[in-house]
């Protein structure tokens, strides 16, 4: 039986096993005609299983839709080294790096804390425009009771009524400074203006402490110029004391779990320097395209994500997050313009917070080309001077091309609405456009996310 066996398999009887062999045995083993056909079976059927195997893992070239459970890692042309699916990079496209016909269109936040109630709300009436979103955050060190009043405010104004288009968040955050809350207060509200408008072209955020230095039609108008890709974000790499400062030390946000404010706590332990991303840092107030926010809230290669979850224990992560992000997207770091659009005045050398501006400052502000500055005190006189001198603005808001009201008699010309896509353009387009050339040629163009 053994003997039988081996034959069977095709395999050759070693001399001991010979002895105990049969004639039949002998006699099969000597007729080799039966070699050709089994071979050429054996070779089918270990086709026929090879294919099976691999029909398994091999995805169909169908045009069915994957199942949700399944992952598909085709690598498009033009997908730039990130696996994504068609239809995402296909609406990634669409958003950006197109000049539109349309003029754009902007989102605002304007945040706030204790006591900036009027503030925020005074900063709301300087930007805006028809044409543009905003949401309000006053974080939950405000008392409830002002909270109420913010968003009596808007619902008062009879122009946001009818636009409807000025949010005050339902959900008071609580915001430690510098800390990670900022950022995920930041990311809601981006959250927010991507669900309810779809036609904007750049987010802003502001806090109660900035301050316009050019009419929205001023901005809108320079801007229907521009294609739609560039961020405008102050960035540099990481390097010298900050590394040691900001990059080692593990910080925690009380904020994240507390719902009392607190100040950031230091823990004993250091960490090493990441090497899968570089580090950067510049300003927080940002001008970001819509194209790039998407990408950070929906993180389709997890590097948003990925990074997020670093900054929950760094020191100043508001003014490092994005920043890191963007120069480590092959995608987007070309589209990075080292500016945050701000006027803001420092010690020499810098202390942890910049320099309140002053009629004194005026000038500067002024020259400096920039559509925002900050920070400012509350009533500040240089605020009326701006209002007076910068935006036109006697009554509510910064009249534009929209406001086809009469203003006699102090009335308020943008109290009847015209067209928002017609802009009356003044000085600080022409500041603005300066500023946009020299941000924009190609030496500084080049000096991108280095």
């Amino acid at each position: 039986m053994i003997g039988r066996k081996a034959n069977v398999g095709g395999f050759l009887n070693p001399p001991w096993m010979r002895k105990n062999m049969n004639f039949h045995s002998g006699r099969m083993f000597s007729d080799r005609k039966w070699i050709v056909p089994f071979f050429a079976s054996l070779l089918i059927s270990v086709t026929l299983l090879l294919t099976a195997t691999l029909g398994l893992f091999i995805p169909s070239q169908s045009d069915e839709p994957l199942p949700l459970d399944a992952v598909s890692f085709a690598k498009e042309e033009d997908s730039n080294g990130f696996f994504i699916e068609p239809e995402l990079r296909s609406s990634l496209k669409e958003t950006s790096g197109v000049v539109k016909m349309e003029p754009p269109r902007l989102a605002y936040l304007i945040s706030g804390t204790k006591g900036d109630s009027r503030r925020m709300m005074r900063t709301l009436q300087a930007v805006y425009h028809p044409r543009n979103q905003y949401v309000l955050h006053m974080d939950l060190e405000a008392p409830p009771r002002e909270r109420l009043e913010l968003t009596n405010l808007v619902k008062a104004d009879s122009t946001f009524n009818e636009v409807e288009n000025v949010r005050v968040m339902a959900q008071s955050n609580l915001v430690t400074y510098k800390g990670p809350t900022m950022i995920a207060c930041t990311l809601q509200a981006i959250s927010i203006l991507l669900r309810e408008s779809l036609d904007w072209d750049w987010f802003i955020n502001l806090s109660a402490s900035d301050y316009p230095l050019m009419t929205q039609d001023d901005l809108l108008h320079v801007f229907s110029n521009l294609t739609r890709n560039f961020n405008f974000i102050e960035h540099s790499q990481i390097a010298g004391w900050k590394l040691s400062h900001r990059a080692k030390p593990i910080i925690i946000d009380p904020g994240l779990y507390l719902s009392k404010k607190s100040e950031l706590a230091w823990t004993t332990q250091r960490r090493s320097l990441p090497t899968s991303f570089k580090l950067f840092t510049g300003s927080a107030w940002v001008m970001l395209t819509r194209s790039f926010v998407e990408y950070c809230i929906l993180g389709w290669d997890n590097l948003p994500r990925t990074i997020l979850m670093y900054y929950t224990n760094f020191l100043s992560s508001p003014e490092g997050y994005f920043h890191t992000v963007i120069c480590n997207n092959d995608e987007f770091r070309h589209t990075a313009v080292s500016h945050d659009l701000h006027y803001i005045a420092w010690d020499n050398p810098p202390k942890q917070h910049p320099l309140s501006l002053t009629m004194k400052d005026f000038d500067k502000m002024v020259n400096s080309n920039a559509p925002f500055a900050r920070k400012f005190a509350k009533d500040d006189s240089v605020l009326d001077k701006i209002d007076k001198e910068l935006l036109d603005r006697t009554s509510r808001f910064s009249p534009g091309g929209w406001c086809i009201g009469s203003s006699e008699g102090g009335a308020d010309p943008c109290s009847v609405r015209g067209n928002d896509s017609v802009f009356t353009p003044g000085p600080g387009a022409d500041r603005l456009q300066q500023l946009l050339h020299s941000l924009l040629s190609e030496e500084i163009l080049k000096k991108q996310c280095t």
